[in-house]
């Protein structure tokens, strides 16, 4: 059974909206390119191995598809996002020229579900808050890696909205980034 995790930007105030630029009307867009993974190793944050498919929600996708495959291979992320599964929630979408990338119409619970228990690795989901929510409240995340920006944004679109129920976590690795972005993922406790 395939893993499902989130991978979220964040400002320190939970604020996801507009990390990578002001084109939705959001009046700090952008915020994220200040703030470039470099940790004290030298290293940067990449896809893992793990990674076997990515699921977008149609805003997020539109926004990805638009950048990432112009991107050269010698960039990892590009390599890596452009070669792999894609999947996008979207009852309006038909554009798919991101290769390969399969539509998710209808019924996106029973459609993740069945995602999830087909093969081994990871699914992850980048940003598509509403989507990230819905899969949040229907249990069916098991990891969340936040990327918390040393930044206080006051106003936009928060991460976690209302939960049915508490949920517990567990810290399963730590990082912080040359300019203090933190990097945490956490596993859900049953």
């Amino acid at each position: 059974m395939q893993k499902l995790g989130l991978v979220e930007f964040v400002s320190v105030d939970g604020v996801m909206q507009g990390l990578a630029g002001p084109e939705a009307g959001f009046p700090y867009g952008g915020w994220g390119n200040d703030y470039p993974l470099v940790f004290p190793d030298g290293s940067a944050t990449g896809p893992t191995s793990e990674t076997t498919a990515y699921l977008f929600g149609r805003r997020t996708y539109e926004d990805m598809s638009a950048f990432w495959p112009s991107q050269p291979d010698d960039n990892p992320m590009a390599a890596h996002l452009n070669a792999t599964r894609k999947y996008v929630v979207s009852a309006t979408l038909t554009d798919t020229s991101w290769d390969p990338t399969t539509i998710i119409r209808d019924e996106v619970v029973a459609s993740v579900s069945a995602l999830k228990r087909q093969g081994d690795g990871a699914i992850v989901v980048l940003g598509s808050g509403q989507l990230a929510r819905t899969l949040l409240a229907a249990d069916l995340v098991d990891t969340v890696t936040l990327f918390i920006h040393p930044l206080l944004l006051g106003t936009g679109a928060a991460l976690f909205g209302d939960l049915p129920q508490q949920r517990r976590l567990r810290l399963e690795s730590h990082a912080v980034s040359e300019l203090g972005t933190l990097v945490l993922t956490y596993a859900f406790v049953s």
